[in-house]
């Protein structure tokens, strides 16, 4: 299997500190190190975690035109995004469903994307199917991309690029850390303050090794990405998101930007706009995505069902975790609308067992971005 699979240019180092490869999007990934993976994601919370995160796929898009021909694929604002500033976004297809989740940077002379690994082929075929002649899209193949995450990850990384420090959340720049050229985002998908690091694939062995060297950061696998982003609510694109699903349905209205769903010809120019449009006008769905936490100790995971008090089936779990950091375990459902209310309980079916769980706010564990 492993001559099928991509491999990024930190494979070796990953197998040097001795982490479990295993097959991912196309890619051999590190799931864990010797560390183990809740040790790895208590790690992240307390300190710095360094994720390799190159199998998602990096865009250009250039040309006076690009952010308008984006903006009508995606119901955010992109014209409007200002430069050395980032957005997340997401495409949707024709009946309102979500294709594929993203984010979206504004370098000045042209936009950055990250997509999703698993979706990296469809969303190429995606924009070059609909972006005008005059938009140039290029695929990044040379660089690598690293998450620096953490309540340290600033510390440590201004003492290679002091100007990183001044960054605010979902803030951009290009600069040179350790002589490196690199784009330089500070976001993440563990819900800390950290940055994600555009960098040449033939220079990503020495940063990371740079990075490593300090004693606050250690290699994270994609098992404590993974508890990570859910103890922060962060949803994961093929589990908590796909083509079925709307933002709608998935509480993402936040992520919908106000200029796209008020009145005005921009509301409409996105594919499923109205049917997004007259879900958010009449909340009429049947279903949505809720926040759990089990009254047990037991993790409810992916894939199980969930039943009212009176056995009937309402929903699905889409994501779950023991929670080290929230200490509860938790999960990422989707449920009845009539019993997607804060306080509701319901049962997960694990194993034979209606084990009971409370419908809850999330995140579980405070996000920490810095804002200022």
């Amino acid at each position: 299997m492993s001559e099928q699979l991509h491999k990024t240019a930190l494979y070796e180092i990953h197998v040097a500190a001795g982490a479990k490869m295993v097959p991912f999007a196309g890619y051999e990934m590190p799931v864990q190190y010797p560390l183990g993976v809740k040790k790895e994601h208590l790690h992240t919370r307390n300190a710095a975690g360094l994720f390799d995160v190159s199998h998602m796929g990096q865009l250009r898009l250039k040309g006076k035109n690009a952010a308008a021909a984006l903006e009508a694929l995606v119901p955010v604002d992109i014209i409007d995004l200002p430069s050395q500033k980032q957005r997340y976004a997401f495409f949707t297809n024709d009946n309102g469903g979500i294709m594929d989740d993203l984010m979206v940077a504004n370098f000045g002379d042209h936009l950055f994307v990250v997509v999703n690994a698993a979706c990296k082929e469809q969303d190429i075929a995606h924009l070059v199917a609909n972006l005008p002649s005059d938009v140039e899209i290029e695929v990044i193949e040379d660089r690598a991309l690293l998450a620096l995450q953490g309540p340290q990850a600033a510390d440590v990384l201004s003492r290679l690029q002091p100007s990183v420090s001044n960054m605010l959340f979902m803030d951009t720049a290009v600069v040179e850390i350790s002589g490196i050229e690199c784009y330089v985002s500070r976001s993440g998908y563990t819900g800390e303050d950290g940055y994600e690091i555009s960098v040449p694939n033939d220079k990503a062995a020495e940063l990371a090794e740079t990075l490593t060297s300090f004693e606050e950061v250690e290699w994270i696998g994609l098992g404590a990405r993974d508890s990570l982003r859910l103890e922060c609510g962060l949803c994961l694109y093929g589990h908590d998101l796909d083509t079925t699903t709307t933002p709608v349905e998935a509480s993402l209205l936040w992520a919908i930007s106000k200029n796209r769903r008020a009145d005005g010809e921009r509301v409409a120019g996105f594919p499923g706009a109205d049917v997004i449009l007259k879900q958010i006008e009449t909340k009429d769905v049947n279903r949505k995505r809720v926040g759990l936490v089990g009254q047990t100790k037991a993790p409810v995971r992916e894939g199980c069902k969930l039943y009212d008090a009176d056995d009937n089936e309402i929903g699905i779990v889409t994501s779950g975790t023991a929670g080290p950091t929230a200490g509860k375990p938790v999960s990422m459902a989707y449920v009845r609308t009539d019993l997607a209310s804060l306080g509701t309980e319901v049962f997960a079916d694990v194993r034979g067992k209606k084990l009971p769980m409370t419908v809850e706010k999330m995140p579980f564990v405070p996000q920490r971005y810095y804002r200022g």
